[in-house]
């Protein structure tokens, strides 16, 4: 699911709100969620799961075409942690 399926999802669901108010809506979820992990904190969605930062140090890779050595500089990565509920229903069986 894409943003724009989402907030049609979230229109058709609520016909009493406009797409543009559903829009907005998703716009400050979403960049709310960016700002708290800018500033190294976490975003959890009970259920859901977890987003934390992780860092990776700097460290010797290589070009994948010619085999020569690239240095690669230290980065921040986002890291999802999928929650007990998620995983359950993705695993259920079909009795």
């Amino acid at each position: 699911m894409i943003k724009s399926e989402l907030i049609a999802k979230l229109a058709e669901e609520n016909p009493h709100l406009t797409q543009r108010d559903i829009e907005r809506v998703v716009g400050v979820v979403l960049e709310r969620m960016i700002q708290a992990l800018e500033q190294g904190g976490r975003v959890e969605l009970r259920g859901f799961g977890a987003l934390s930062v992780r860092s990776r140090d700097a460290r010797a890779g290589r070009n994948p075409r010619t085999g020569e050595p690239v240095s690669v500089r230290a980065k921040h990565v986002p890291f999802f942690k999928s929650g007990k509920e998620l995983r359950e229903r993705l695993n259920a069986t079909d009795e």
